[in-house]
């Protein structure tokens, strides 16, 4: 069952975040950080960490501001776990540079000391072992408000592509849950009048039910912070991640004209990002995934905020008002 959390207080919902841009408002142009130093006192003050600055208004009744980090990717498994997650381990250790738990550690002090709230959206763990899990549990709690990842639904890498259904999921849900602590498919919780909706989207679909939940939310007519794992695709993201990434690489595009990368988001879905343009509620997207910190403007009232990984010491901090 879905999770609809409603009014909650401040230190219930986050603790700490990172990104790329200012947003001043919904019927202005971006201005940047460096133009409005005062919004932004603490900025530097973590020297490792590199940290990018937006402002949202949102129409919040008090003003507050997270952190958002996303792609961790936590990689430990135990001695007694079996050799295939031993081998794991150490290749994607290299992979990550193994400081991927003191980059974590870093954003999460530093958002105690400057931000109202913390948001992860997803690949908290590279794949589901029981180290990960104890440290998802030991660095989640119930303080960091989280949209999950591709990797959390990982149990093997090689497996993953080949694994990518619904049945595959709610196996992996039920490891997840007792470690997690949070519903993964959809969750509502508003702060100070602003209503923070994560879906997960990690197959770069969404479905029915969590779209009817979606509806059930714009009913309360409280502005709407989407934060989902994977981004829209708009035609400029899917062209960024195009470079980013190597030739070949498959990616979903969303936009009126079909994409020359590789589609994959279903009509349903698609249906569903074309309502959203058109959502006069809808004021951010918050979300991960490509390894690179990116910005657009999705809709006439909306900006989309792709977060860089937490695995290289980045994040996004967010002012709202």
């Amino acid at each position: 069952m879905e999770e609809i959390l409603s009014e909650m207080d401040r230190r219930s919902f986050l603790k700490t975040s990172m990104a790329a841009g200012l947003l001043l408002s919904t019927s202005r142009l971006p201005a940047f950080a460096e133009d409005k130093p005062e919004e932004f006192p603490n900025r530097g003050k973590f020297e490792r960490l590199s940290l990018t600055y937006a402002h949202i208004d949102a129409g919040a009744t008090e003003p507050f501001s997270i952190l958002h980090i996303s792609d961790t990717h936590l990689t430990s498994a135990y001695l007694s776990e079996d050799e295939r997650k031993q081998t794991l381990m150490r290749s994607r250790t290299r992979t990550f540079g193994g400081r991927q738990e003191e980059a974590l550690r870093d954003s999460l002090d530093w958002a105690r000391q400057n931000v109202d709230y913390v948001l992860h959206t997803g690949d908290l763990i590279d794949w589901i072992s029981e180290a990960n899990l104890d440290l998802a549990e030991k660095y989640l709690g119930e303080n960091v408000a989280f949209a999950v990842g591709n990797h959390e639904y990982s149990r093997y890498m090689k497996l993953e592509k080949s694994e990518k259904t619904e049945a595959y999921k709610e196996i992996s849900r039920e490891l997840l849950a007792s470690k997690y602590h949070k519903n993964l498919t959809f969750v509502s919780q508003v702060v100070n009048g602003v209503n923070f909706i994560t879906m997960d989207d990690v197959y770069y679909a969404v479905t029915e039910e969590q779209v009817d939940l979606f509806e059930d939310q714009v009913r309360r007519k409280l502005p709407i912070i989407l934060c989902m794992h994977v981004p829209i695709y708009t035609q400029e993201i899917a062209a960024a991640n195009f470079k980013y990434w190597k030739p070949g690489s498959r990616f979903r595009s969303y936009g009126p004209q079909k994409h020359k990368y590789t589609y994959e988001t279903d009509s349903f879905t698609e249906k569903f990002f074309d309502r959203l343009k058109k959502q006069k509620l809808l004021k951010g997207i918050l979300s991960g995934h490509t390894h690179f910190a990116m910005e657009e403007q999705f809709s006439p009232t909306a900006r989309q905020y792709v977060v860089g990984p937490n695995f290289l010491f980045t994040g996004r901090e967010i002012l709202f008002t």
